[in-house]
């Protein structure tokens, strides 16, 4: 047997998200045929590892260089120094994007790079900035290529970041559709017990500020249904949450059960998927939601409209804001044929165009062409 593919994973944080819950995907599809290390710019955010199947070989690099700081010459010097023991750096958002840096400045020697860009915090939410724009632009083009999961972040990759067509790839996110399918474990989120004549609105997030989920118990509490809302996730907004239920009245409607695993377990207990965030491309959660046979309530983000199935388009809201996204679930909370239509064109499309067959070969195609190694992952 051949030896295993040594692939260096640099993250700013690996608390599970969208980005990380799709490494995490590709690292147990891979098995075997490679191992990995993990670098957190935030150790103490390392929740995504509970998500990796066992037998997956994989460690947490202790002692790495820093990802983050002020631009240093030597600092970029040792990560590439830190690089070169491995077949393979895949880099993941501006969080590492010190690792495209270093190669660019220290290349010789280093292995190929594949940057992954997925999207913005809150600090960009609003608008790119120049400054950080300029840096992509000398950084990337040290990369091998860059990865990206939606329309916008192409077109921003090719117009923005000026980067050339050949070297940008857009692969569409996906999961395990089929077991979305099957039954739920109504003990999979500790503390969940439906009450009779409730509607629960669920959602996958995780707790930053960029996903504004006080705005979405805002937006539920100001809903006449009887509504009880799931946050799924941990994060540093868990506080701000907390209080946002108890001024909207409704800290005894609110759960937060922190990182769950294997969702495809439990999202099917939700009756609405609903997303609040001020930046998305092409999340995750929206795929599960639809695959659970779920309708989505949610801004219009990203390429979220172009994901949803034409059904589930009026609920996509118009402008962003808690009105609007509360007057989406109320619609939809008030008519359970309605969830159950809808819920069923978005199975369907999630079926059809988002099974992660696709992707886990794309990107193993993209890894394999980068390292000169065709077939060495799939």
């Amino acid at each position: 047997m051949a030896q295993p593919v040594n692939i260096l994973h640099l993250h700013s944080a690996f608390d599970l998200g969208g980005k990380e819950a799709r490494a995490v995907r590709l690292m147990n599809a891979f098995g075997d045929r490679a191992r990995h290390t993990i670098v957190s710019g935030m150790p103490d955010q390392l929740s995504a590892r509970d998500a990796i199947a066992p037998g997956i070989r994989y460690e947490i690099a202790q002692d790495p260089p820093p990802l983050t700081g002020r631009p240093s010459v030597a600092r970029y010097e040792a990560i590439a120094r830190f690089m070169r023991r491995f077949d393979l750096v895949l880099t993941y958002n501006w969080g590492a994007i010190d690792g495209v840096m270093a190669k660019r400045a220290f290349g010789k020697g280093t292995p190929p790079l594949v940057h992954h860009e997925d999207g913005f915090n809150s600090d960009e939410a609003g608008g790119l900035k120049r400054e950080r724009n300029y840096y992509r632009r000398f950084a990337l083009p040290a990369a091998y290529a860059l990865a990206v999961p939606s329309e916008a972040l192409h077109r921003i990759a090719l117009d923005v970041w000026k980067q050339p067509v050949a070297r940008v790839h857009r692969i569409v996110n996906g999961i395990a559709t089929a077991a979305y399918a099957g039954p739920c474990d109504p003990k999979a989120i500790p503390g969940f017990k439906r009450k009779p004549g409730e509607v629960v609105v669920g959602t996958l997030a995780g707790l930053r500020a960029v996903k504004d989920l006080p705005m979405l118990v805002r937006a539920v509490g100001g809903c006449s249904s009887r509504i009880r809302l799931v946050i799924v996730g941990d994060g540093p907004e868990r506080q701000n949450i907390l209080a946002a239920a108890q001024n909207m009245g409704i800290a005894d409607k609110l759960l937060l059960p922190g990182f769950l695993p294997r969702p495809h377990l439990y999202v099917g207990l939700f009756d609405i998927m609903a997303m609040s965030s001020r930046s998305e491309q092409f999340p995750i959660a929206v795929i599960e939601g639809m695959a659970a046979g779920l309708p989505i309530a949610a801004p219009p983000v990203g390429d979220v409209p172009q994901m949803v199935a034409a059904e589930n388009a009026p609920f996509i809201t118009e402008h962003a804001g808690e009105v609007r996204l509360r007057d989406a679930i109320e619609a939809l909370a008030r008519d359970a044929g309605l969830r159950s239509r809808v819920g069923a064109a978005n199975r369907a499309k999630a079926a059809a165009e988002f099974d992660e067959s696709v992707m886990i070969a794309r990107y193993a195609s993209l890894y394999e062409a980068a390292m000169g190694r065709p077939g060495c992952l799939c």
